[in-house]
């Protein structure tokens, strides 16, 4: 369960813009799709850039949503987004729901990476006195970086902990 969002509105497809998104977005995403819990909400068209309308900018979830229409956002085609800015999440699950659904997640523009996060952006924590602490570090380009901590919390230590198997 990762990819572009994508969302059916009078039978036309259209994406979701970044401004805003994070894993609380991702997380109501996660719960509507029934595919486990939210592990990341890249933004910057990270699976390809869509095409024709964009449908939700400035959405602003709590994180407990059950549907990502239930969150405040712009007005439905309200936007000053471009498609370089798609949303994209990546959930813990791997199934869908059976037909009907009204939400999708376009497939990346490269071969899959399946269902498996830690294959789509490697992490690991270095530096640290077993493999459930240190500091975060991601494979980039074949070369592992660290992460920034603007805007890093609880949540996503959190995440990153399930991510690496780690509680």
């Amino acid at each position: 369960c990762m990819g572009r969002v994508e969302i059916l509105r009078g039978q036309e497809w259209g994406t979701v813009c970044d401004n805003s998104w994070d894993l609380r977005d991702a997380a109501a995403l996660c719960r509507q799709l029934d595919c486990g819990w939210a592990l990341a909400a890249p933004g910057r068209a990270q699976f390809g850039q869509g095409s024709g309308i964009i449908w939700l900018d400035q959405v602003n979830c709590k994180g407990t949503e059950q549907v990502l229409s239930s969150c405040p956002a712009r007005p439905w085609g309200v936007t000053n987004c471009s498609h370089a800015q798609d949303a994209g999440v990546v959930c813990s699950g791997d199934s869908l729901p059976p037909g009907g659904q009204r939400w999708k997640l376009s497939a990346p523009p490269y071969p899959s990476a399946g269902s498996d996060a830690s294959r789509l952006a490697p992490v690991r924590l270095a530096a640290g006195p077993g493999h459930c602490a240190g500091r975060v570090e991601v494979l980039h380009n074949a070369t592992w970086g660290t992460v920034c901590d603007d805007h890093w919390d609880m949540l996503a230590a959190q995440v990153l902990c399930q991510q690496l198997g780690c509680g």
